[in-house]
């Protein structure tokens, strides 16, 4: 059983960063693929940004590419969400989460097969 806790959400102003940290343990965390999601209030939860294994690949959804940066540190376990220039529209709920058997990257949430509580980040104009 692989468990995952987040860190690092706040409440900050449009355009501040902040870098969000996710803590696994349980297995070995070098053969997870490893995703962030966010949900709002009243709506699904949306991919953010995933990185393969190795953290030689990754992706973004489109609302966030050249903004966050995802990476990951496999002595540590721990996986990084960094967040620059930050939106209202980024207000949500971050979840990070961990996939078993991934190739490469996951997109899709129901690919992961553990979720951390989440933290809450909040972006004020």
């Amino acid at each position: 059983q692989e468990q995952l806790v987040e860190s690092g959400g706040g409440l900050v102003q449009a355009g501040d960063s902040l870098n969000l940290s996710c803590v696994a343990s349980g297995r070995i965390f070098s053969i997870y693929a490893m995703g962030w999601f966010r949900q709002a209030p009243g709506k699904e939860r949306e991919f953010v940004a995933g990185i393969s294994w190795s953290g030689e690949a990754a992706e973004y959804a489109d609302s966030v590419k050249g903004r966050f940066s995802i990476s990951r540190d496999n002595a540590k376990n721990t996986v990084y969400l960094q967040m620059n220039s930050l939106r209202p529209e980024d207000t949500a709920e971050y979840y990070c989460a961990a996939g078993l058997g991934i190739i490469t990257v996951a997109t899709r949430s129901a690919e992961y097969d553990y979720w951390g509580q989440g933290t809450q980040v909040t972006v004020s104009s």
